[in-house]
């Protein structure tokens, strides 16, 4: 039966810096993140299903992608472990959503953090095809399974 790629697409607000960098992205700012994951599989066939003709019902994506990614990072800033993090870190009413992370929080490191986050996370006949992450309107990275096996 033929495979057939699904995608949910999930928006969150997320603010970072890029540690070291030479331009004005060392600072903090935010941006409006818009995330797709697609995954690939084939559709039920079981005419007893309630998922028939479904890869993945849309809900169940949202289940594993929300709570894990969009509600854990929404509102928050994400820093690599390498900047000064005490004053975050202290009681500080400004910075109650704080990540800090071993990796520059660049969308590079960002898509490879949550295809990491949602690949174990899915059902074992459903595949994770790709995660597109866009930090602006025309700026995006991606990552493919595909890709992954160089």
């Amino acid at each position: 039966m033929t495979k057939i790629r699904v995608t949910k697409m999930f928006e969150f607000e997320m603010a970072h810096a890029l540690h070291n960098y030479d331009g004005l992205c060392r600072n903090i700012h935010g941006h409006t993140y818009k995330l797709s994951v697609t995954v690939i599989g084939k559709p039920e066939v079981d005419n007893q299903s309630a998922k028939i003709g479904m890869v993945l019902d849309f809900g169940l994506l949202k289940q594993i992608v929300k709570p894990n990614i969009v509600d854990k990072y929404d509102h928050s800033v994400l820093l690599n472990d390498k900047e000064e993090t005490e004053y975050f870190e202290q009681e500080n009413k400004l910075f109650k959503r704080i990540h800090i992370v071993d990796f520059q929080p660049t969308a590079e490191n960002m898509v490879i953090h949550f295809a990491n986050i949602i690949k174990p996370l899915l059902p074992k006949n459903i595949q994770l095809y790709s995660v597109k992450l866009h930090e602006t309107t025309n700026s995006y990275a991606e990552w493919y399974a595909s890709d992954q096996n160089e």
